[in-house]
């Protein structure tokens, strides 16, 4: 049995991505950095007839991950998938707001560190045992919203969002990707960035269009996918602009 983690596993769209891998009979680790809403999340799927167990993952606390790593590594001794998904938008409670000027340089610091730094950490202390599988991957939920060209072109369908800590610290990822794709590129991990669309999360707030399980579909199917793309952004099979 393959084995995937994801980080903010227990709730939105990472507990639809866990429950839509568990039935593809994959072992699935909910990080939480509640542990509590994580069992939560786990009895949910056990109950489905699913494998699944919670870890303690805290983006704003490396100190969980080594011990998820330490947990992983004793119990599988592999990890065939990462899911970066936990993330934050902390500035506004609107999305069409230039925050640019206005955001307090604490608040883009924490964005940053739930939404970039964290997860390249956790998938440095992680890559010796995702090295371990035959087929890994490691799957970066970004955003349409990361799109620097789209940013930047009049009229485009994200011009008006300009929500700077969030939009700025989803382009970081995306550069990850990219040179993280090109560290592995004579291994056999994919690398691959996601834009999952407007879900209907928390964090997607008013107006969102899909459900968390119809955006997880789509991303399981590229997980699943036999030689899918590396070191690129992928909205349903299309790739996003820069």
């Amino acid at each position: 049995m393959r084995t995937a983690l994801i980080t903010g596993g227990n709730r939105g769209l990472g507990f639809a991505l866990a429950q839509e891998l568990a039935r593809r009979s994959f072992s699935v680790l909910i990080g939480s950095r509640d542990l509590i809403k994580g069992r939560h999340a786990v009895e949910a799927i056990r109950t489905a007839g699913y494998d699944a167990d919670a870890i303690e993952l805290d983006m704003e606390r490396p100190s969980t991950f080594t011990a998820a790593r330490d947990l992983i590594a004793e119990r599988f001794g592999v990890l065939d998938v990462l899911i970066n998904n936990a993330g934050v938008m902390l500035e506004s409670d609107e999305w069409n707001v230039n925050t640019t000027t206005t955001i307090a340089p604490d608040v883009l610091r924490r964005t940053f560190q739930i939404n970039f730094f964290g997860a390249v950490e956790l998938t440095q202390r992680l890559l010796p045992l995702l090295e371990h599988s035959s087929d890994g991957r490691i799957v970066n939920v970004s955003t349409i919203l990361a799109s620097l060209q789209l940013h930047a072109t009049i009229g485009s369908n994200t011009y008006e969002t300009k929500t700077f800590g969030y939009n700025s610290s989803k382009t970081a990822l995306n550069a990850f990707t990219v040179h993280l794709a090109h560290a592995l590129r004579s291994s056999s991990i994919k690398v691959i960035g996601v834009h999952p669309g407007w879900v209907k999360t928390e964090l997607g707030g008013k107006g969102a269009l899909i459900t968390p399980e119809q955006a997880a579909r789509p991303i399981a199917d590229l997980i699943t996918a036999p030689d899918p793309p590396t070191g690129v952004v992928l909205f349903r099979g299309q790739q996003l602009p820069w």
